[in-house]
């Protein structure tokens, strides 16, 4: 036997969800990721380090977020037969396509980079159904033109004024989740519990934090109409797309709240002013 030490760097993204770590052992399959039997180790918190005895046998380490998604949004490294003990090191990415994946460092072997690139196409095909899914069931029930109309929307203590041509999903990672045909809405909660620091900086510290943690670049923070956000563009390689996010933050008597608002760059203009008033629609629950 030997030591297998994990260590989840801490990071804002994906910072309130417990990453799950399995290893590869056709003799105890009790999960197929990726069509390779796994069995569970453990759980990972947001800076968390864990080890676990495994065998001398060459095999995949997988972390994944859960089960419904483990087949998009996961990671793996392999580790070679020895009887040396080893420690791997890695953080979850900002990419909400697949639900900001885990990813480990020093690991860019082609089979991986391969798993990711289809990883990645599995996910925007996923979140694409749902949005398709949406679209489709208010063709059957309408049967004519469609006329979106004002609809609120509330859950875990956020109100939205979106339209009737959203839907709440669920996607790993976000607290509440809309979606629509052409734009998406992911809203974050981080409690001051979780973070007590958090308590005592602005809106504007806090955007600050988010850019620098997730590396955004060229986002600067804007102001409009009581709205403090930023912006930048995300661009999907495998599907050959660009998305643009407009990221509201908002402080409440005990968390932050991240909502952003996705848009594929042909849409941006179209949507810009609708956005900020969805925005601004905003409330929270005392």
């Amino acid at each position: 036997m030997r030591t297998l030490t994990v260590k989840r760097k801490k990071k804002f993204t994906a910072s309130l969800a417990k990453m799950k770590v399995y290893i590869e052992d056709p003799q105890a399959n009790e999960i197929t990721i990726n069509d390779t039997p796994c069995r569970f180790l453990g759980t990972l918190k947001n800076g968390e380090e864990k080890s676990f005895e495994i065998s001398e046998s060459r095999a995949k380490v997988f972390v994944i977020a859960d089960k419904l998604s483990k087949n998009f949004c996961n990671d793996f490294y392999e580790i070679p037969e020895s009887d040396q003990d080893v420690y791997l090191s890695g953080m979850n990415i900002y990419n909400p396509a697949v639900g900001n994946p885990f990813r480990f460092d020093n690991n860019d072997s082609e089979e991986v980079e391969q798993h990711r690139k289809k990883n990645n196409k599995k996910g925007l095909i996923i979140f694409l159904a749902m949005v398709v899914a949406g679209f489709i069931i208010g063709l059957v029930i309408v049967l004519v033109r469609y006329i979106p109309r004002e609809e609120t929307f509330s859950n875990a203590g956020l109100t939205i004024t979106l339209t009737s041509q959203f839907e709440e999903v669920q996607v790993s990672g976000y607290d509440i989740t809309y979606s629509s045909e052409d734009v998406a809405v992911f809203a974050l909660e981080e409690s001051f519990a979780a973070y007590p620091d958090f308590a005592d900086i602005t809106v504007e510290e806090y955007i600050g934090l988010v850019i620098e943690s997730n590396e955004v670049t060229g986002a600067d923070i804007n102001k409009s109409a009581g709205l403090t956000y930023f912006e930048y563009e995300y661009e999907d390689t495998a599907a050959n797309e660009v998305y643009a996010y407009r990221c509201f933050a908002y402080k409440t008597e005990d968390a932050f709240w991240l909502v952003q608002f996705a848009v594929t760059d042909d849409k941006y203009d179209e949507y810009s002013s609708k956005i900020n008033e969805w925005a601004n629609s905003v409330e929270f629950d005392k």
